[in-house]
């Protein structure tokens, strides 16, 4: 089942002087085409600029289509009457977890999504133990926030978020503020959700290392979706992801130029363990 899909979606931002005249345009999604299956991981990755972050907010209804549509869990995101419908089912996650984080302990923070939905009281208390445990937070939910690391700040943000209970969670570039650990502990409890909760992930990044166990990658590139596929497929094109202004990971850089000095290995991979794998067979052939 489809719990996104945009069809020729397009949107612009428009400059206006100091008359309120257009100064200029700057379409930032054009002619975009994006089908995400319910359960399914995906990554979509792109340099500054490229048009992510704008897809990002149109499928949490921040923006809306000025041309073409989109479509979550079926519901049309220009319907304002579905506006509240759209953004239950799919939660939003910032690059700043103190942008979202508000309360000063931190289960209080994760129960005030559910609290402002009407849920009982009783039953928010079970779905903040719920999340925190799904986050690996369970043992903070005493602490005020502000004493938390950057990482175990974004998975508050994200608890906060998995306690409203959406089918479809879109991180618009979490991990941008974290140290190389605080990266890892997001992304390892994110993936944890989609494996365990059947969560729907949409994560917006730069970072290649991140979307390796994705089960689709989008690739965007002045505002238009330039590449898809899965992780091996895209990383595959080493030399027209670099034309894009993206790297790869690190080892499979160091596939492709093992490849170019005449070493026969494989494209697209991904993991340390399967380069050592595919060098010891070029050894024993």
């Amino acid at each position: 089942m489809e719990i996104v899909k945009a069809r020729k979606l397009a949107f612009e931002y428009v400059k206006l002087d100091e008359e309120g005249r257009v100064e200029s345009r700057s379409r930032a999604v054009d002619d975009v085409d994006l089908d995400v299956q319910a359960g399914d991981f995906i990554a979509i990755l792109g340099h500054n600029g490229s048009g992510k972050s704008t897809l990002a907010k149109h499928i949490n209804a921040i923006l809306v289509p000025m041309e073409g549509t989109l479509f979550v869990d079926g519901k049309d995101t220009r319907d304002e009457s579905k506006l509240w419908e759209i953004r239950q089912t799919a939660g939003m996650v910032f690059q700043n977890p103190d942008n979202q984080i508000i309360g000063t302990i931190v289960d209080e923070d994760v129960g005030f999504g559910p609290e402002n939905m009407g849920v009982p009281r009783e039953e928010i208390w079970q779905r903040v133990e719920e999340s925190l445990k799904a986050v690996g937070m369970w043992e903070y939910r005493s602490h005020s926030p502000n004493k938390l690391s950057g990482g175990q700040k974004q998975r508050v943000a994200i608890a906060g978020v998995m306690a409203m209970r959406p089918k479809c969670i879109v991180l618009d570039e979490p991990t941008a503020m974290l140290d190389p650990s605080g990266r890892r502990e997001v992304i390892q409890a994110v993936r944890e959700l989609n494996r365990r909760e059947h969560v729907t992930v949409i994560l917006i990044t730069h970072y290649m290392e991140e979307v390796i166990q994705a089960n689709k990658v989008f690739v965007m590139e002045q505002g238009k979706i330039v590449m898809r596929g899965t992780p091996r497929e895209v990383f595959s094109h080493v030399d027209e992801l670099k034309a894009y202004r993206l790297d790869v990971p690190q080892v499979t850089l160091t596939a492709h130029e093992l490849q170019k000095a005449g070493i026969p290995l494989p494209n697209g991979i991904l993991t340390i363990e399967e380069l050592v794998e595919e060098l010891r067979k070029v050894r024993k052939a």
